[in-house]
């Protein structure tokens, strides 16, 4: 795996639209950058992840465009074709769920226009507002039937996810309503970066956690994945074609606010990290 992904050493951003190269808290715009042969927009560029680790490895000869503490960042995948949830991924959240292990994976759909930047506000309009940090994958080359033993090859990157969930939303039906409760606007952020997969250690084993108003409230480790990240690119390609671009938020461990009754209120403050990739800071309205 290590040398099939070694050739794609980046991190992406999305700054006021257009795609841009982050090193050491500086961006580099990455069509001037690339003197136009990269396109600006960050899923065009997703498409050419050998370029852009090409363009990488030129930027301390170019000059940055600017600080990144300076600029807002946008999703690092802005418009995604589909946006895939699994459901019940870690046991301990099964557990404190009380419900049964998924003999396979519990898969929704996160429809594409929630998904917003890793500081935009999230839109509560509910009472029952829940928190999910999860490990984001996405697909970098398509395909179609990818066996479990090239999953990682087709991913290009990895970002921090939240799956902000409207719990009575979700079951105001039988069976529950998983892709309305968790899809309205700004239920989807993600962020702050894409990060290149060759740029961890282990990308099978990647921390992540979350807090509300500075209490923890969730960590992990995605090596307790009950499905791996590769089972669920093998599952999901064997049932639907999968596109550059792809998001799958490949779920959340315990800690999430409905097994405590804590849903989050207009004000609460939400802090997602994910090893390796960074922190996202996204606050609640009513």
């Amino acid at each position: 795996m290590a040398a099939t992904i070694a050739a794609m050493a980046f991190t992406l951003a999305n700054v006021e639209g257009r795609a841009a190269l982050v090193r050491d808290g500086a961006w580099f715009d990455v069509e001037r950058a690339s003197a136009g042969t990269i396109s600006s927009d960050p899923m065009l560029a997703l498409r050419v992840p050998d370029a852009l680790h090409a363009l990488d490895a030129r930027l301390s000869e170019l000059t940055a465009d600017g600080s990144v503490a300076d600029v807002v960042l946008g999703p690092p995948v802005p418009r995604p074709r589909n946006s895939y949830g699994i459901g019940l991924n870690y046991r301990s959240h099964a557990a404190e769920s009380n419900m049964e292990l998924p003999e396979n994976p519990l898969v929704f759909t996160k429809f594409p226009s929630c998904i917003v930047g890793p500081t935009s506000d999230i839109e509560l309009r509910t009472e029952t507002g829940d928190y999910e940090v999860e490990l984001v994958v996405v697909i970098g080359t398509g395909g179609r039937d990818i066996p479990e033993a090239d999953a990682w090859e087709h991913i290009v990157g990895v970002t921090c996810g939240q799956d902000i969930s409207d719990r009575r939303l979700q079951f105001s039906a039988k069976p529950p309503h998983f892709d309305l409760g968790k899809s309205r606007d700004t239920y989807g952020p993600i962020g702050p970066v894409l990060v290149s997969t060759d740029q961890f250690e282990d990308p099978t084993q990647i921390d992540l956690s979350c807090t509300v108003n500075g209490e923890a409230r969730q960590s992990d480790n995605t090596r307790n994945l009950i499905f791996t990240v590769a089972q669920l690119v093998a599952y999901l390609s064997s049932i639907s074609t999968l596109a550059t671009g792809d998001l799958i938020f490949t779920g959340t461990p315990e800690g999430v606010g409905a097994a405590s009754k804590n849903y989050l209120k207009p004000g609460d403050v939400i802090v997602s990290t994910v090893q390796g990739v960074g922190t996202m800071t996204n606050r609640c309205l009513g």
